[in-house]
């Protein structure tokens, strides 16, 4: 079989999504505190190896074998390391799509930080991909549920979701929002104005242009078209431009300085906002979404204090807010097909504004349940968080026996826990 230029494209695209791991590990890894850094940046490079392990042997069979349970999800055993597609094309996409599985769940990791047990995480990441991620991904893209096809989809209609708005973002920020409320939070959170402020902000800058780099391949990958790819490509260089904008100008209104922390977290948030609806909306109706995301996601980042939950560098006012923007937005921006439908501003009605509301409200559901359970049966089993003693001297420290930074041997603050085997 000869390599097309089509292949050739989802190649690249899925290394530039699997560059995106590690640019959110150095954006979380630079938002975290010094003591933290490492284990920030091991949580989304472990995801790498085992998320990439499972896809394997049997998660990509979950996302789209025949379906199984009513729909809910592909048969994993139907596909067991992928020996049906060896010596096949598919394989190219398969391995594209596990990207999108690997840093779905590193999102979740940030809202965790300084105080979660990294062997706690190594086991929540192949449970939570089997059984939250795959069955989403399945009743989304695979043919089930939320699918045309689906009992969801026939009965409010099919939801338009391109590259993750539900599945990715939506699915991984309320996620985050569980795993928080299982963990509790830090001994010191909120006691007094910035208690946590990012420890290494160039860190931060780089990883957010590693991940507005990989994105075009995250969006634009599973494009059909010249058209469908440029409309792609200038929709996710420009939400994300005006979201960060509209995030810039709403610290300078609120808080009377804009901030390059602000810059990064506006970017992202308008990627997020831009995910499901890349190639549905026009070039200006991605620069409304931007603006929108920017806007929600910088005044959501403060619920965390109004309402008391420690999501630590704001994955669930970015992710699950901005993801909520883009989807529920593409109801009313929708462009036309050939001439119908469409959202609402478009004359198409509300019908794929209600069919935007299930998708939303059963990702939310079923999300918040299973990611419940599962944190909850290893929270009370192997404990997800960290001692207060090991919190208060560094995870870094605690559960790696490393340090991110040493400044000669008088300040350097590693102290190894185990015998140095080269002693």
């Amino acid at each position: 079989m000869e390599l097309t230029a089509g292949d050739v494209w989802v190649m690249v695209s899925a290394a530039l999504v699997l560059l995106m791991t590690p640019g959110l590990a150095f954006f979380y890894g630079g938002m975290a505190r010094a003591k933290a850094a490492l284990n920030m940046i091991m949580m989304s490079f472990v995801s790498v190896g085992v998320v990439g392990v499972v896809w394997v042997l049997w998660g990509y069979g979950m996302t789209s074998a025949p379906g199984i349970l009513g729909g809910l999800v592909g048969n994993p055993v139907a596909d067991l390391g992928l020996a049906a597609h060896v010596g096949t094309g598919e394989l190219i996409g398969i391995g594209y799509a596990a990207t999108f599985a690997i840093i779905t769940v590193a999102l979740i990791s940030g809202a965790v930080a300084d105080r979660t047990r990294f062997g706690s995480w190594s086991l929540f990441v192949p449970v939570w991909v089997t059984l939250v991620y795959c069955p989403l991904a399945f009743m989304v893209w695979g043919g089930g549920l939320l699918s045309a096809d689906g009992l969801i989809g026939r009965t409010f209609g099919e939801a338009i979701d391109f590259a993750g708005g539900t599945v990715v973002h939506i699915n991984a920020g309320l996620a985050a929002l569980v795993l928080v409320m299982i963990i509790g939070s830090r001994a010191d959170f909120g006691q007094t104005k910035g208690y946590h402020r990012p420890h290494n902000v160039p860190l931060v800058m780089i990883g957010t242009a590693m991940l507005w780099f990989g994105w075009f391949g995250f969006n634009g990958g599973a494009a059909g078209t010249a058209e469908e790819a440029g409309l792609i490509w200038v929709n996710t260089m420009v939400a994300p431009a005006a979201a960060m904008l509209a995030w810039l100008l709403t610290e300078r209104v609120r808080d009377g300085r804009p901030t390059s922390i602000g810059a990064a977290s506006g970017v992202v948030a308008g990627l997020v906002a831009i995910t499901p609806a890349c190639a549905s909306v026009s070039p200006l109706g991605a620069v409304v979404i931007g603006a929108l995301a920017g806007v929600g996601s910088a005044l959501a980042v403060g619920w965390k204090y109004r309402f008391g939950y420690d999501d630590a560098l704001d994955v669930v006012g970015v992710h699950l807010v901005s993801g909520v923007i883009g989807t529920l937005a593409i109801g009313f921006l929708a462009l036309p097909v050939d001439g119908e439908g469409g959202g609402l501003f478009y004359g198409g009605g509300a019908g794929q504004l209600v069919a935007q509301v299930a998708a939303t409200v059963f990702t939310l559901v079923f999300t918040g349940v299973m990611t419940a359970v599962i944190g909850l049966a290893i929270a009370r089993t192997l404990g997800f968080r960290v001692s207060a003693e090991d919190e208060a001297r560094g995870v870094d420290l605690s559960e790696h026996a490393e340090s991110a930074y040493s400044f000669g041997e008088e300040s350097a603050s590693y102290e190894p826990l185990v015998e140095d085997a080269r002693a």
